[in-house]
């Protein structure tokens, strides 16, 4: 097996000396619930060289019809392990490491990354993720999702403390709007990663009108 034949239709998309690219690159998933699954399964077979997957906690029952690398066999299992264990089954190319930790630990460790994707539900600590991505340069992509809406910005320059921050409790949610947040997020990832052109630094809010119309609204966020 050749990259040249698992990554092939991307190489039709943009060339080969853009999907070489892609293996020198770096990324850590923060969190490995719904969104995390979704982004592991688009970014870690696109060829990035690294996708390294963050997260303390275990599958339970509740998370599996949303949480799309998980089956009912996984159930008390580490996230992190079975979502990177995974990305390897499916793409002999990539690096990954599970980091069975939260992001405090793994913020300590001092690694390095491309990018930093954030799929937690805890917005105190998208403030710390903040925080620690504008100490050590790195841009990071937000995301959120609950009920039928979602919200997602590549934060390069603006300040996500203009957000407001609060140990918020997710309601009910369907599984598909993490799927389609989750793909967006994924789609700016590997788009800035490529060299393509993102719009930063904007807040893009999705969500299902009361005839299940999707609505696509866009801020500017203060920098």
């Amino acid at each position: 097996m050749t990259q040249e034949n698992y990554f092939n239709r991307q190489i039709q998309l943009w060339g080969e000396a853009m999907q070489k690219s892609l293996q020198h690159k770096r990324i850590a998933i923060i969190g490995a619930g719904g969104l995390g699954s979704t982004l592991a399964m688009a970014l870690g077979t696109s060829g990035i060289g690294r996708v390294d997957i963050v997260d303390f906690d275990t599958v339970s029952l509740h998370n599996i019809h949303r949480q799309i690398a998980f089956t009912l066999e996984d159930e008390g299992k580490s996230k992190a392990k079975v979502v990177a264990a995974l990305i390897q089954k499916k793409n002999p190319f990539v690096e990954t490491t599970a980091f069975e930790m939260d992001f405090a630990a793994f913020r300590a460790l001092d690694n390095r990354y491309d990018l930093i994707l954030d799929a937690t539900d805890n917005l105190p600590v998208r403030a710390e993720m903040d925080h620690y991505a504008k100490e050590v340069a790195t841009p990071w992509i937000y995301a959120s999702v609950e009920a039928f809406h979602g919200q997602v910005c590549f934060f390069e320059a603006s300040d996500f403390s203009a957000m407001n921050i609060s140990d918020h409790k997710p309601a009910g949610i369907a599984a598909p709007i993490v799927m389609h947040i989750g793909s967006l997020q994924a789609n700016f990832a590997l788009r800035y990663l490529a060299g393509l052109a993102v719009d930063k630094d904007k807040l893009y809010y999705l969500h299902f009108d009361d005839l299940g119309a999707l609505v696509t609204q866009k801020f500017g966020m203060p920098i």
